[in-house]
């Protein structure tokens, strides 16, 4: 009888010992699953975004010739600002204010064969190719035309010239003018004329 009851004893201490064991493994699971766990979320690669109010606009370039309504020579005295605002130089020897012709000294608008790739895109519509571009230059020719006596229009024609090298050699290449040096400098026009500037701001967020 005792080794029957001592057997049993056994039996149940043996099983007791199994489910106490199999506890300890399912908490070490859970604290493992746990620690490991990563919140989950969308794959940044395959997110979109609305960037809404803040977004930078674009516009249409002004026309050009620009109708301007002011005094030819008032209109002038503006010209002469804006290039002093542009950083342009007045070349007075080519230019012929009596006749409302302004032509400018030549404006280094990017050097180096990185940005001056970049920039020339931007400036000119380029059709020859060449190893690099190792500078850039702009010279503008503005005329104020008059209409009649309060309206004059302005024309303005860029010259685009790009430092091109063949890697034995460089020279001044002319290059298309894309529109961009005059649409800049007639944009500027505008806003000392008017007191408005045609470049549109960002959204400015709603204060209370």
């Amino acid at each position: 009888m005792n080794k029957f009851f001592c057997s049993i004893f056994i039996a149940l201490l043996v099983a007791a010992t199994a489910h106490s064991q199999k506890g300890v493994d399912t908490q070490t699971k859970t604290i493992k699953e746990e620690g490991n766990k990563v919140t989950s979320r969308t794959n940044d690669v395959s997110r979109s975004f609305n960037w809404g109010k803040g977004k930078t606009k674009i516009r249409e370039q002004l026309p050009n010739p620009y109708k301007f309504t002011a005094r030819r020579d008032v209109l002038i005295g503006m010209v002469a600002e804006a290039l002093r605002e542009n950083k342009l130089v007045v070349d007075e020897a080519s230019s012929r204010l009596r006749d409302g012709v302004i032509i400018t000294l030549p404006f280094v608008f990017a050097k180096g064969s990185v940005i001056t790739q970049n920039e020339l895109n931007r400036y000119a519509i380029l059709e020859a190719s060449y190893s690099s571009w190792l500078r850039a230059q702009y010279t503008l020719t503005i005329e104020v035309q008059a209409i009649d006596g309060l309206q004059n229009n302005v024309s303005v024609n860029a010259k685009v010239e790009g430092r091109a090298s063949n890697g034995l050699s460089s020279e001044w290449v002319t290059v298309r003018s894309s529109g961009v040096a005059e649409d800049e400098f007639l944009a500027k026009l505008v806003e000392l004329v008017t007191g408005v500037s045609p470049d549109p701001d960002r959204d400015k967020p709603n204060r209370e």
